[in-house]
Parts: C-alpha cells; sequence; structure tokens
C-alpha cells in the first residue's frame, strides 16, 4: 500500500510539476513557524514511540 502511494505522488509530481512547487511552499511555511513542526514530527513519531515504550 505504501509503494502504492508513493508511485500516485511521484505521478501527480509528473504530470503536475507546479505541485512540486506548491508542497516545497507548504513544507517551508511549516517549518517556519516552530510550534507547528514540533507537533507535526510528535504526530510522525508518535506510533514508533508506542512499538518502543512496549
Amino acid at each position: 500500500m505504501k509503494w502504492i502511494l508513493l508511485g500516485a505522488v511521484l505521478g501527480l509530481l509528473l504530470v503536475y510539476p507546479s505541485l512540486l512547487t506548491l508542497a516545497a511552499a507548504v513544507v517551508a511555511a511549516v517549518a517556519s513557524k516552530p510550534a507547528a513542526a514540533a507537533f507535526i514530527l510528535g504526530l510522525l513519531a508518535r506510533p514508533h514511540l508506542r512499538r518502543w515504550a512496549r
């Protein structure tokens, strides 16, 4: 499933190159706000921490 989603995203970026610019702008906007970046990193790390805590 992970590979299918990756292929879909790469296909969209290939068909619509402007999406890469939009994605880079969104990442830059989130990275410029430390609280938002910490929140998103916490959400991404949570499943890994649950496995580690068991």
